[in-house]
């Protein structure tokens, strides 16, 4: 093994010094910054569109129920026919026209309302008209079953239950989403890790397998030495990209919104949920004490035991994966005999992402979400969803935890002996499209 250190600096000098590594490195960064700020430029301009809808209103209701908002505008006509407001509303470049007919009573009224456009509206848009004629019918019977206008305001205040632990402890509404939505970040990062430098490890393997140089370097490494070298220095020069990737992102990122004003939270608007009346629908910004309360829950985040297990999961992860990748590209002499081995490989980290947000965002501790965390090809992604509750009680138990590194190590000792026998016989196999039946074939050598 002692040729294995010279082996690891080979490949890693060799990848940040190719011209395209070099490249990519320094201009990934500036992509990156320039999308977000394209975005945010884009989304301010969205949101700098107000759509202006006319309001035709024969009846002898909602006189003032319709009122312009910071989207929506309303421009109501007097005294003209319904073909006239059609036509002046299009004349005019209106969004659409909300004709309210004249009828003996409130239900008839809404039951015969039509909203005209061009096209099909938003839905935005249909949900806050929607919501002033249900607001007003709604109040209607009330009315008429002896409910005063005053209790009625009274019966429309919003309720939340008060959630704690059986020990006292406040809880948040949505907090377990929000840890799990964090814990899917590094989840995520780990799948576009193995993705990216996993492919760069296959590809460097078929690289050295077609132009023969490996038949001169396999005359003094053994092949287990050259598979886990090309595997440790590629993460090491993945590792060393991707830390000037957030250094240099996040530096330019500051200094762009800084230089072009550009408030971080027009990335975070949503549409306008309030309706026409300004009766507020939804919300999904918290107030100040609850955006406190929130910060202090995110701040007890066990943030050191989270970012060691997510290098834990992240080396093994990527090892496990990368030792297939070099496999694969051993087997293969072209990366189009590739892709009938990639998909199986990237199918559990897809699978990870997708089922481990369903379940853990539903159920962090259900069995699909613990399942999903313990097997060894989809916990690394899994498990990092789950840990942000914490370990032990009200969080991740120890034995699950501890079983699921357990099973990782196990796994990378047994697929990287499994892919070693491959990458021996493969890397010297020339002319030949292998099969799965070939490859097993080649384990029993």
């Amino acid at each position: 093994m002692n040729k294995l250190p010279l082996i690891i600096k080979r490949e890693y000098l060799a990848k940040v010094r190719n011209k395209s590594f070099i490249v990519m490195t320094f201009l990934s960064p500036i992509l990156m910054v320039g999308m977000v700020l394209l975005i945010a430029f884009l989304t301010k301009l969205n949101d700098n569109e107000k759509r202006i809808i006319s309001v035709l209103n024969e009846s002898d209701y909602f006189s003032g129920d319709f009122l312009s908002t910071k989207s929506t505008g309303y421009v109501h006509f007097r005294n003209i026919g319904l073909q006239t407001a059609k036509d002046s509303t299009t004349n005019l470049g209106y969004y659409g026209l909300l004709h309210i007919p004249n009828e003996p009573d409130l239900e008839k009224v809404a039951e015969r309302a039509f909203f005209y456009s061009k096209e099909a509206p938003s839905t935005s848009v249909l949900d806050n008209l929607e919501s002033v004629f249900q607001e007003r019918l709604r109040q209607r019977k009330l009315l008429d079953m002896g409910v005063s206008a005053q209790d009625f305001a009274v019966m429309k205040d919003l309720f939340e239950i008060n959630i704690s632990t059986f020990t006292g402890q406040q809880n948040l509404k949505g907090i377990n989403e929000l840890k799990a939505g964090i814990g899917g970040a590094f989840g995520y990062l780990i799948m576009m890790f193995i993705i990216i430098y996993g492919g760069f490890v296959m590809r460097s393997v078929i690289e050295e397998k077609t132009s023969r140089i490996i038949e001169v370097i396999i005359s003094s490494v053994k092949p287990f030495q050259l598979m886990m070298g090309k595997i440790i220095g590629t993460s090491l020069a993945g590792i060393t990209q991707f830390a000037i990737w957030v250094i240099s992102a996040g530096l330019l990122l500051v200094v762009a919104l800084a230089i072009f004003d550009i408030d971080p939270s027009t990335l975070n608007n949503g549409p306008d949920l309030t309706s026409g009346m300004g009766v507020q629908m939804s919300t999904s910004i918290a107030s100040p004490n609850q955006a406190m309360e929130y910060a202090q829950e995110l701040y007890k985040i066990p943030w050191a035991m989270l970012i060691t297990f997510f290098l834990v999961y992240f080396i093994l992860g990527y090892l496990i994966y990368s030792s297939i990748y070099a496999a694969i590209g051993a087997a293969v002499d072209n990366e189009t005999d590739t892709q009938q081995f990639i998909f199986p490989v990237i199918l559990p980290l897809m699978l990870a992402i997708y089922v481990g947000f369903f379940s853990v965002f539903s159920n962090p501790h259900g069995p699909i979400a613990v399942g999903f965390s313990l097997f060894p090809l989809t916990s690394p992604i899994v498990m990092l969803m789950r840990l942000p509750e914490g370990i032990g009680e009200g969080g991740v138990p120890i034995w699950q935890l501890v079983t699921s590194v357990a099973l990782l190590i196990v796994t990378f000792i047994g697929i990287v002996w499994l892919a070693a026998k491959i990458y021996r016989i493969g890397i010297l196999m020339y002319g030949k499209k292998p099969s799965y039946k070939e490859l097993f074939k080649w384990l029993r050598y």
